[in-house]
């Protein structure tokens, strides 16, 4: 199998470019999964991100993760079913449309405008990535940030994780099989404690740490706006023995509003007038009422319940765009 797709993306400006931006359309049509390095965001400030994180556990929620931990592993011990259970500490912090960095109650000043500032970067670094995704596609260029947009701009905001070292890995999962609901995934990993993994060709494959890297992956809307040529692809964390896991994913997805469906350069007329379009046209925010309560079960029944939706109402889809 070929190895796990690394771009650099200092090489996305020289002579290099062509052979960059094909390995680029490689990883998101055949991987759905890659990583980044060059992509301009400092390492110092991405140093500063994680000491504060890994220190923020430390204080404000190991202890409760502890407990958890113990009565979750004496349950599982005893024959208790924990299958449905994910081993991670975690919260959420929202960007866009609205922030709530400033209203959680145990950030300290400093640790809210780090991240803020890291924030800011990786929101540049998404809307790069996504304009690089229209020239491969062969659309124009802002496309699908335009898609995106709805009528506030895009939903942003950052899942910050922990993942404790787990006695009992045989027990418990450190994060469920899935796919991402939303549109480009940006995620900050440790580069010292693995666990994160893609499935390619039925095989659980490891998304390597890399020191600095940014890990992109594809989310269902990018499936759908795409018509299937970038697949969401299906991943999870392994519980593992040792070391305390750090994950920062940014998603990067659509408006509540914004209406979603095939853009229609990337629909063969062929297919379009004997099949319809591949996916449906539906309204994010529905899509996430059905993903939330769907989760951790596959992404193609959910596409056939937007699908039925559209057919039951009977009515288009307005458009914001």
């Amino acid at each position: 199998m070929a190895s796990f797709p690394v771009i650099n993306m200092k090489k996305l400006e020289g002579d290099e470019r062509g052979a960059a931006m094909d390995r680029l359309h490689d990883a998101c049509e055949h991987w759905g999964f890659f990583e980044v390095l060059n992509h301009g965001i400092s390492h110092d400030l991405m140093d500063e991100v994680e000491k504060l994180t890994k220190e923020h556990y430390q204080k404000c929620r190991e202890k409760s993760f502890n407990e958890f931990a113990n009565t979750t592993i004496k349950e599982g011990t005893n024959g208790k079913d924990t299958s449905n259970i994910d081993w991670e500490s975690t919260f959420f912090l929202r960007h866009n449309p609205d922030s709530n960095i400033s209203h959680l109650p145990d950030l300290d000043d400093h640790y809210r405008e780090v991240m803020r500032k890291f924030a800011k970067e990786i929101e540049k670094l998404a809307e790069r990535l996504l304009d690089l995704l229209c020239e491969n596609l062969g659309l124009e260029k802002g496309y699908l940030k335009t898609a995106f947009w709805g009528s506030k701009g895009p939903t942003f905001g950052t899942k910050m994780s922990n993942y404790p070292p787990c006695p009992r890995p045989d027990l418990i999962k450190g994060l469920r099989a899935h796919t991402d609901a939303g549109g480009i995934i940006l995620l900050f990993q440790d580069d010292q404690v693995s666990g994160l993994q893609l499935l390619k060709d039925d095989k659980w494959i490891d998304v390597p740490p890399m020191r600095h890297a940014i890990v992109i992956n594809i989310g269902d809307q990018l499936e759908v706006i795409t018509n299937g040529k970038y697949k969401s692809v299906e991943h999870r964390v392994v519980a593992q023995r040792d070391g305390n896991r750090m994950s920062i994913a940014s998603f990067y997805n659509p408006g509540a509003d914004a209406v979603i469906y095939p853009a229609p350069a990337l629909v063969q007329k062929e297919s379009e007038a004997a099949k319809g379009l591949v996916y449906p046209k539906f309204v994010f925010e529905d899509y996430m009422n059905l993903y939330v309560r769907h989760k951790f079960q596959a992404k193609e029944p959910r596409f056939e319940t937007m699908k039925a939706m559209e057919t039951v109402t009977g009515q288009p889809i307005a458009t914001t765009q």
